[in-house]
């Protein structure tokens, strides 16, 4: 999934591949002098950075009309054509229900905290952690009132299937459950809307094995072990639909809720739509939503900088209002000093990952010591402080993001935040390269990314390596994926965020061999990274039932995977929104994406 702020930054630029080589020169000095000294993390810095929760009072008032404001566009309120990670959340809260859910809190280290939503516990697996089972609460309803059933459940993950109709949303269903295949990786199962035939009868009994239903207990059998089954079912693509209400393939924005709210109205693409009370919703069924506000009214295709000059204006319109997007760089330090700005904002992490890849086989990185040189090489505060700061991103080395239980601050490479060029000539020299090392590196061009990138090349130089940087602007991870690119790259910019609050949905993505190399490409494992000791850990990890030692297991892996120079961290980014005067109880989940929390906001 994406965030909505990574759409903007992926946004198609003109084709402008230009490659120019950056090296020690009066730009990369410049870059050095501006940061020299400035320290983005600790110290009197760390306690200039927003709270993850606004200092303005907290209420457990309800009523009143909260106003959200966004540039969108919402891509899908269908939940298995869902994509976004910004949307889900506010799906998440509002007028959809999975099985599980992450429980709102305004302590980011229990954010990640799973609890039974439309289940009545988290579930209860078999001791293979092949099989789980969840038993529905009772009294949960559609807006009809009509109670929401276990083939409800079952119905809408179905629909993941119909992949010719329903696109877009998450494929978990199709990869774990134990629905056969056929010889071309496609499902058996072709989904509820295909054609009579033998072929389909044969697949919906497949499914009907895989996911069964007795009373208002539902059980998935999967084709393999997957210890956090529990929590891949939080995401919208596991969510209920009734199958009287399914629009198929005309269905893109059609809501028919199980939450506290429902649209007054069809949703207006582009324009938005009013959230009313849902009367049929039982507080007492819901341990996740307050719903404090009787109305919202989402309102989208307002640029981004206009709706926080907007609020920050705090106008009689505006004083109700909430920001859905992050607050544009040039605009947070005013923020963040102003102190009746800074008591109605709140900051997180989004969970996004900056991170550069080192290509295996480019002869330059084919040892360890070379991929630790650069590594140990790389400036990460100057790189956050190009993004636009504290307020923007945050250092780090490893790729699971701080609001996971897998989150560590480990170093292994003992590289610091500034890296030690010294250190990094050394390991160069282990690696038997003679310096200058020339290296070439390709990126997402952006304006604020060129800047990110000199500030990198600066301290790569200055440890002995002489980069050609390639901006890349069109389909660039496309790009990067081709089999070409092995031969023309050393080192590759990517980026990555979670889909759910486990590492599982991180380092099996990007370094598992097995699912990455073949003829076609690297997939994710744009470095061609391969390990079988690597590739064996990942296979035994998921079969670890409790969640901690689990999680544990996947910090020990990243560690070394760093200490392979696998991948080098650079930075997590981070969103700072602002709300109105009037709005109460304002805070940032981190779990779902670093994303306004509306789960108990409110308004005065």
């Amino acid at each position: 999934m994406t965030t909505r702020s990574d759409r903007h930054q992926t946004r198609r630029r003109p084709r402008d591949r230009r490659r120019q080589t950056i090296a020690a020169g009066a730009v990369a000095a410049a870059l050095v002098a501006g940061i020299a000294g400035c320290s983005v993390l600790g110290g009197d810095d760390e306690a200039a950075t927003p709270q993850t929760t606004a200092a303005a009072e907290r209420t457990d008032d309800k009523g009143g009309t909260l106003k959200a404001m966004s540039l969108g566009p919402v891509l899908a309120w269908d939940p298995q054509r869902i994509s976004s990670r910004d949307d889900a959340a506010f799906a998440g809260r509002t007028f959809l229900r999975t099985l599980t859910a992450y429980a709102p809190s305004i302590d980011a280290g229990k954010q990640a905290g799973l609890v039974g939503d439309l289940a009545t516990d988290t579930g209860k697996p078999n001791k293979t952690l092949t099989s789980w089972a969840f038993t529905l609460r009772d009294g949960v309803a559609w807006e009809d009132g009509s109670p929401v059933t276990c083939e409800d459940v079952k119905y809408g993950i179905s629909r993941s299937f119909a992949t010719t109709v329903i696109t877009g949303g998450a494929t978990d269903a199709l990869a774990v459950l134990a629905v056969p295949k056929n010889p071309d990786g496609t499902s058996v199962y072709a989904g509820p809307y295909a054609p009579a035939s033998p072929a389909t009868t044969a697949g919906k009994a497949a499914y009907d094995t895989a996911v069964t239903c007795k009373d208002r207990t539902i059980t998935f059998a999967l084709s393999a072990p997957v210890s956090d089954f529990n929590e891949m079912v939080t995401q919208a693509a596991f969510a209920p639909v009734k199958k009287e209400k399914d629009q198929r393939d005309k269905g893109t924005f059609a809501v028919f809720s199980n939450g506290p709210y429902k649209l007054a109205s069809p949703w207006r693409a582009s324009t938005g739509g009013t959230w009313v009370r849902n009367p049929a919703w039982k507080e007492s069924t819901d341990v996740v939503r307050k719903a404090y506000p009787d109305r919202i009214e989402y309102q989208e295709g307002i640029e981004t900088q206009t709706v926080a000059q907007q609020i920050i204006a705090d106008g009689e319109n505006s004083r109700a209002a909430v920001s859905l997007g992050s607050v544009p760089p040039a605009i947070q330090q005013n923020i963040v000093t102003v102190n009746a700005l800074s008591r109605r904002s709140a900051t997180a992490g989004t969970g996004l990952v900056d991170y550069l890849v080192p290509n295996l086989r480019s002869k330059v990185f084919a040892t360890p010591q070379a991929r630790q040189a650069l590594s140990v090489a790389t400036n990460r505060e100057a790189y956050v402080t190009a993004l636009g700061g504290a307020t923007t991103a945050r250092p780090s080395r490893t790729l699971i993001p701080s609001a996971l239980p897998a989150h560590h601050e480990q170093d292994p490479l003992k590289s610091g935040r500034r890296g030690d060029p010294e250190r990094a000539k050394a390991l160069l020299a282990e690696a038997k390269l003679t310096l200058p090392v020339p290296i070439r590196v390709a990126y997402r061009s952006s304006p604020t990314a060129d800047k990110a990138m000199a500030a990198l090349v600066a301290g790569w130089t200055e440890a002995g390596f002489a980069p050609t940087v390639s901006k890349l602007d069109d389909e660039y991870f496309t790009t990067i994926a081709r089999p070409q690119a092995a031969g023309a790259y050393d080192v590759f910019w990517s980026n990555w965020a979670p889909a759910w609050a486990s590492a599982s949905t991180i380092l099996p993505a990007l370094f598992d061999s097995t699912i990455n190399l073949t003829a076609a490409g690297p997939g994710r494992d744009y470095g061609y990274f391969r390990d079988p000791a690597i590739d064996a850990e990942i296979k035994r990890i998921p079969t670890i039932a409790d969640r901690a030692e689990r999680e544990k297991a996947w910090a020990a892996l990243d560690v070394r995977l760093q200490t392979l120079g696998a991948y080098i961290g650079l930075a997590e980014r981070r969103a700072l929104y602002i709300a109105g005067s009037d709005v109460r109880n304002l805070s940032v989940n981190e779990v779902t994406g670093g994303v306004v929390e509306f789960a108990d906001i409110a308004v005065r």
